[in-house]
């Protein structure tokens, strides 16, 4: 039961700093002139990304069965993968290495998401190892 608290915990950390992050900690370009940046855009991304993973983090710790949190933590792993790529290859940033979103939203993003990845797989394989015996 410990582990499960921990784990579903740790998971609604990372995804609420995935969700708001981008908004509130480590914020994204500012508009210019009326017009958004298209890092906004992948800030945008990341807010529902962000909430699945929180979602799927409170389901974590309400869901008894091996098997279902199982399934929970590859939707949490997969969803990691899609917060990562969204910043990196779905949408994008500001062209400009030297803008905010690219010194500071999208590191902290890519920190988020690996360890969001690391710690899901390893749950994974540990709750997959547990089904089995």
């Amino acid at each position: 039961m410990k582990n499960r608290i921990i784990s579903g915990a740790a998971t609604i950390v990372f995804g609420l700093l995935i969700a708001l992050g981008p908004r509130f900690l480590f914020k994204v370009c500012p508009v210019v002139d009326g017009m958004y940046m298209k890092c906004h855009w992948s800030a945008q991304a990341e807010i529902g990304v962000g909430a699945l993973i929180a979602a799927l983090g409170v389901a974590l710790i309400i869901f008894v069965n091996p098997g279902t949190r199982l399934g929970l933590t590859i939707g949490i792993f997969l969803s990691g993968v899609l917060a990562l790529l969204v910043p990196h290859a779905l949408i994008g940033g500001c062209p400009g290495h030297l803008m905010p979103c690219r010194k500071i939203t999208f590191p902290a993003i890519t920190v988020i998401g690996i360890l969001l990845l690391i710690g899901s797989g390893l749950y994974t394989l540990y709750l997959a190892r547990e089904k089995n015996s």
